[in-house]
């Protein structure tokens, strides 16, 4: 299962240093790009990210381009959403 989105990349997390630190890479795009995202990359959601999972054993955070409300109305139409 897919959802259709506007997204643009924020931060990768490329894994832990020695300290159990997050290695963070920001990133400063400018323009959303719109996907097909499998449901299953959705780790979670806040009001500006999207979790998702990436390759490597990565982590992103990725801008939306709707309300955190505009996208749980698509979830709950596509029945992916439990209230």
């Amino acid at each position: 299962m897919y959802i259709d989105l506007e997204v643009k990349t924020a931060l990768i997390v490329h894994g832990f240093d020695e300290n159990n630190q997050e290695i963070v890479e920001r990133v400063q795009e400018t323009d959303y790009v719109r996907k097909l995202i499998s449901i299953d990359r959705i780790q979670s959601i806040s009001k500006q990210y999207l979790l998702v999972t990436s390759s490597h054993g990565r982590m992103m955070y990725w801008e939306y381009n709707c309300s955190i409300d505009e996208l749980k109305q698509l979830l709950h139409r596509n029945s992916l959403m439990i209230n």
